[in-house]
């Protein structure tokens, strides 16, 4: 999507060195769907994955120049958001794939994938991540194998965490996602013993 590369292009050429660079930005949610495929939708955030390169002075800089009431969010109506993994609904080794075509000098961005950003969606599936997921249906670029597969990742990753207890909400939204979306019958996912 054009807007997103010339919002990152703009940060890129703003950018201030701080040491380390190129920086690795892992985008996430409905941005990176845009980046991998032909999808395009509006979007008011960009959410980067926190890493090891993200410091505290990259992440400010990056939330000074591109993040909610900056000159950047008034002229393309996005901004960017770091997130911390550990909030984050994931399977186990999230799979990221590198955006070739950005001709940054100060990043290299990465996109978490298609079946591992609808995992990820899984935890709110509000109407956008609903529209997002429909349309990665629409375009055939998700399995409903590898789905299940990387949920129960998912699962594995998220059942010795505190939050355990929101997974039938999210078990309940995928049973959706393969019903009312991929024309699948609902898959029964096992849930720690603790929780039976």
């Amino acid at each position: 999507m054009k807007l997103i590369r010339d919002f990152l292009s703009e940060i890129d050429e703003r950018w201030k060195f701080v040491g380390g660079e190129p920086i690795r930005l892992r985008l996430i949610g409905s941005a990176a769907l845009m980046l991998q495929t032909d999808y395009e939708r509006g979007t008011k955030d960009s959410d980067v994955l926190e890493a090891e390169e993200i410091t505290p002075a990259v992440k400010a800089q990056l939330l000074e120049l591109g993040g909610p009431k900056t000159s950047l969010f008034e002229k393309y109506r996005m901004y960017l958001e770091v997130v911390t993994q550990a909030i984050l609904f994931l399977p186990q080794g999230p799979v990221f794939h590198p955006v070739q075509n950005l001709a940054l000098k100060n990043f290299s961005v990465e996109v978490l994938g298609v079946t591992d950003i609808v995992i990820s969606k899984l935890k709110r599936l509000n109407q956008n991540d609903s529209d997002d997921i429909k349309a990665m249906v629409k375009r055939k670029l998700l399995d409903h194998g590898e789905l299940v597969s990387r949920f129960e990742s998912a699962v594995d990753m998220y059942s010795m965490d505190a939050r355990a207890e929101d997974l039938d909400k999210y078990i309940a939204n995928l049973n959706r996602i393969e019903r009312d979306f991929l024309g699948m019958p609902e898959s029964k996912i096992e849930k720690p013993d603790w929780m039976q």
